[in-house]
């Protein structure tokens, strides 16, 4: 591995205390609403009591597959899903007019539905693309991601979209009181059974944070205050910009669809690990250090090592690494030797490790926005799969916060809360009912 490609990759613990002070600074320019690369949203809404209960639906939009839940709250901190059912949008829809996007998912409402039209029933919309929200159950698209590009609806205020759909379609006892992202969603779940529960981290495909702030801190807000003067604020964490890149990931940025934008999300997301391994191991075989100067598609065509590849690579403990030349002949690369492996190997240490101190750092500046001298327990609720799958993302995030908190590093609990956003929907419907805001 040469030094100087070693080095640009490293993030010591005084690069982590840098990158804090540098979020720190850009949350409360955000929070002020001043030119910031943190948009820092108010959701409307704050976390559970733990204490709301009744039946509520949940609609769980985030990608071409799609989920529909029905949950019972039992006000003691329980949530029982009663029905769920999973949907998918083919390219047709989700590239079509917008009207037809909706009336399908409309109609996906009114199946989940079947017979029970009569009962009226309130409904939390997990939504997971750009929306700049005006409202707990209000907020206006400001550009597709993920594939999707259905006409019309960029502008526009993606819940009254949904409630025209339904009407046409003829579903009028379904009331959706509140709008939210899979991040919102994500601490939600957690918080209704977990009061110390105050951040949601999304780590996959994509990345983003949310936190619970005093209202008192968010000069920017000019609505009313909540019961307990607090609200939950979407960071969009993944658009921070204060970060050292190297040249890969400048090539990276330079290469995306949308470039300048999502700075610290092609760092450490899903989207992109792979293709920044993929970028290096491309410059090693161009400089003869790696497979001996030949070139395989993999490495020189976009997007074609995979992060899930990273993961794989990282979980071989053979010996001779053969789990790896197993997965590189499998991708084109034949003749690969120990050594070859080996770099390989380092390759995606080097940029997971990377990615997972950053993301370590973030989390941070996050917990100690809320609470510098870290006085109190926190849990983070976390959800995805770069965090769920890769063999040593959770440990090195450990490390790290080790690093910068010593023994106080015990009162941050990190929890995986797998599809959270679904039944965080449905909870954030039950506390914005109730809400005056």
């Amino acid at each position: 591995m040469p030094a100087r490609l070693a080095a640009s990759f490293s993030v010591s613990k005084n690069d982590m205390k840098s990158f804090i002070r540098d979020f720190h600074s850009e949350m409360a320019r955000g929070l002020a609403g001043r030119s910031s690369s943190l948009k820092m949203i108010p959701t409307y809404v704050d976390r559970p009591t733990g204490k709301e209960k009744g039946t509520f639906l949940a609609l769980d939009l985030g990608g071409t597959n799609f989920r529909i839940l029905m949950l019972k709250l039992d006000g003691r901190g329980g949530a029982k899903v009663i029905k769920a059912e999973k949907f998918v949008l083919d390219k047709k829809v989700i590239t079509g007019p917008g009207k037809a996007f909706f009336d399908f998912i409309a109609s996906c409402i009114g199946s989940f539905l079947g017979s029970n039209t009569g009962g009226h029933l309130d409904m939390g919309f997990t939504f997971s693309f750009a929306v700049e929200q005006t409202g707990v159950a209000s907020g206006t698209l400001s550009h597709w991601t993920k594939g999707f590009s259905a006409a019309g609806v960029l502008g526009k205020d993606v819940v009254m979209l949904l409630y025209e759909a339904m009407l046409r379609k003829g579903i009028r006892n379904v009331s959706i009181k509140a709008l939210a992202n899979d991040t919102v969603g994500t601490l939600v779940s957690r918080a209704y059974a977990d009061p110390a529960c105050d951040m949601g981290v999304i780590l996959g495909t994509g990345t983003n944070a949310c936190y619970s702030e005093y209202l008192s801190n968010v000069p920017k807000w000019r609505g009313t205050d909540t019961p307990g003067g607090r609200m939950i604020i979407n960071t969009e964490w993944g658009n921070f910009n204060k970060v050292k890149r190297t040249y890969y990931d400048k090539a990276v940025d330079r290469i995306s669809d949308n470039r300048g934008q999502q700075i610290m999300e092609k760092m450490v997301s899903g989207m992109y690990l792979g293709e920044i391994v993929r970028l290096v191991c491309g410059a090693l075989i161009s400089d003869n250090r790696l497979f001996g100067g030949r070139r395989t598609p993999v490495f020189f065509e976009a997007q074609g090592f995979r992060s899930e590849y990273v993961s794989r690579i990282e979980r071989d403990r053979t010996r001779d690494l053969s789990d790896v030349g197993s997965m590189l002949k499998e991708l084109g690369v034949t003749g690969s030797t120990v050594p070859d492996r080996i770099l390989v190997l380092e390759v995606c240490r080097l940029v997971s490790l990377r990615a997972s101190r950053i993301s370590a750092a973030a989390i941070a500046a996050v917990i100690t926005r809320m609470d510098g001298a870290l006085s109190r327990r926190h849990t983070v609720a976390m959800d995805g799969s770069v965090y769920e799958k890769h063999p040593n993302f959770a440990g090195h995030i450990r490390t790290a916060l080790n690093e910068l908190f010593g023994i106080k590093a015990r009162r941050i609990k990190i929890s995986l809360t797998k599809d959270g956003s679904g039944k965080g929907a449905a909870i954030i419907a039950s506390v914005a009912a109730s809400s005056n805001i």
